[in-house]
């Protein structure tokens, strides 16, 4: 290294390549990232080189970085920053998908990209060759092929059954990602599919109904693999994790499938030769852990962990980068918390008036909460407080469920009923509920005539509302009863988990268990526990 005129030695470069523009499916989440890491690559001694182009976020602040490129994300623009910085390393995993795409191209290029090899990525990435991953690891994925065409796709839906899947690679935000339930709809999926990214196949997985899903957020060192926080989505799989509400730690797992799912993130971590940070989803049934994706970079959740257990994954990540180890750095065990935090997502549905609301694998939240608590009620009503819509302590709760949620919903019905609400439910639902004991009373469809539910709710006479949708597409009484949920800012619950929860949260409000914290005191408690 050649030293300066005045005997200082100058520092290697280092460039962080950011998330670009924000957009649903690319969030604040991975800024958050890009300034953790550039505040522990300072830490170690590199020159910090930051290349973006959003002006609102905190990456393109002008004291975060040594210097800012304001340019686009593209394979020539950071090659020409790159011909003039002429940085030791790139780091592209913390900016979400954005980098990972552009990834193998700058290495071709000659461009070192440390951490993660870029082939590594592309193994997780490229649903052919990680499908292979799965099936060597012998670990289990649900039934899965990949097509190119309609005719393909066919083939392997009636191999597998509906309803299934279907994803291409390399997308954002789970983008043209779809649960398609019959051979028309997987038709037109096909036609448009191919827009979305040409060059690699359609994957076409089994969806596996009713799952427990579950993310998992761990840092790599190469030799060593430590959890950061495994979550438990309270939504059924299917729901994009930046879409559904989670918790830390879960709240439903027994202790063996914890183990089970952090062995499983160790053997995927060392086969894939992680250096820094992944994220796996699975799901889980029957006893069954099923891996849905493997994300050898930050992911949505990083910031969520880092604040439950203030252990700062994404500094850890970047230390490791540049090529510390987790021994090095303290990070030799997990951290175990006696709290619990609720991480609930914020969609811009209010401002969009005509979009239904049901969630699906296709990211539409715009941002996210938490909420903490020494219990999961507790931490769930508050998490659905920051959200702006909290759950109501008493009024009328509606109730509107598909045929196969009516035999789950009866307890549920009979505990909210037991808090002081009074019930109202369509003639289907009430029938159940009635042959069960439960008093509650009839109101109209909105095709039955009025008053109807929507009069209901817009009289503010509704204060919760439990509808699970009936089918694979909106009925127009689905549908209005959620727009007109959502234009009056009322609660509506479109799962039965989430309703589970919902009661949860209720209870223990009127339970009096609401009591306040700082994120600093919930640390402090960690450190001592770790100590003592």
């Amino acid at each position: 290294m050649n030293h300066k005129g005045n005997g200082e030695i100058p520092r290697k470069k280092v460039v962080i390549l950011g998330g670009g523009p924000n957009r649903i499916g690319q969030g604040i989440e991975f800024d958050y990232c890009c300034v953790q890491a550039a505040f522990a690559l300072k830490e170690e001694g590199y020159q910090v080189i930051m290349i973006n182009c959003n002006p609102e976020t905190v990456s393109t602040d002008y004291d975060i970085s040594d210097r800012l490129y304001f340019e686009p994300l593209t394979v020539e623009d950071v090659l020409n920053i790159c011909e003039k910085e002429k940085p030791w390393g790139v780091i592209v995993q913390f900016g979400g998908q954005t980098p990972l795409n552009i990834a193998t191209d700058l290495m071709k290029e000659g461009v070192s990209i440390i951490g993660t090899s870029p082939d590594s990525i592309d193994r997780a990435e490229d649903r052919e060759r990680f499908s292979r991953l799965i099936a060597h690891l012998n670990l289990l994925q649900a039934p899965n092929g990949t097509a190119r065409s309609f005719k393909e796709a066919r083939k392997i839906a009636k191999t597998i059954g509906y309803p299934v899947l279907v994803r291409p690679s390399y997308v954002l935000g789970g983008r043209a990602m779809e649960i398609v339930y019959d051979e028309m709809s997987l038709e037109q999926y096909m036609s448009t599919a191919v827009e979305v990214s040409p060059v690699h196949p359609v994957l076409v997985d089994k969806f596996i109904e009713e799952a427990i899903e579950v993310d998992i957020d761990a840092v790599a060192d190469g030799q060593r693999c430590l959890v950061g926080g495994i979550m438990e989505h309270i939504e059924e799989a299917g729901v994009h994790s930046g879409d559904s509400s989670c918790s830390l730690p879960p709240y439903t797992l027994s202790r063996t499938t914890i183990q089970r799912l952090k062995k499983q993130t160790y053997v995927l971590a060392r086969e894939l030769k992680v250096i820094g940070l992944i994220n796996i989803q699975f799901a889980i049934k029957n006893d069954q852990i099923y891996i849905l994706e493997v994300n050898p970079r930050a992911s949505r959740t990083v910031p969520f962990v880092g604040k439950t257990t203030g252990v700062p994954l994404a500094k850890i990540a970047t230390k490791v980068i540049v090529g510390r180890t987790l021994r090095e750095l303290g990070y030799t065990r997990e951290k175990k918390i006696s709290h619990i935090a609720v991480k609930e997502a914020v969609f811009p549905f209010t401002r969009f008036p005509g979009v239904d609301i049901i969630l699906g694998p296709e990211m539409r939240s715009t941002g996210e909460v938490m909420g903490i608590s020494n219990n999961f009620g507790t931490a769930f009503a508050k998490a659905q407080m920051g959200t702006g819509l909290p759950l109501p302590l008493k009024g009328t709760v509606f109730i509107s469920v598909a045929n196969k949620d009516k035999p789950i919903i009866v307890s549920l019905a009979r505990e909210i009923a037991a808090l002081g609400f009074n019930l109202v439910a369509t003639q289907g639902t009430t029938s159940v509920l009635r042959k069960n004991g439960i008093k509650v009373k009839t109101i109209k469809k909105i095709k039955e005539g009025r008053p109807n539910v929507a009069d209901y709710i817009r009289n503010g006479e509704i204060n919760l509302i439990f509808n699970t949708p009936i089918g694979k597409g909106p009925k127009f009484d689905e549908y209005k009863i959620r727009q007109q949920a959502t234009l009056h800012r009322i609660p509506i619950i479109t799962t039965i988990p989430g309703a589970r929860a919902a009661v949860d949260g209720i209870k223990a409000l009127k339970a009096g268990k609401f009591s306040l914290k700082s994120l600093q005191d919930y640390h402090q408690e960690i450190r001592s526990q770790h100590l003592t």
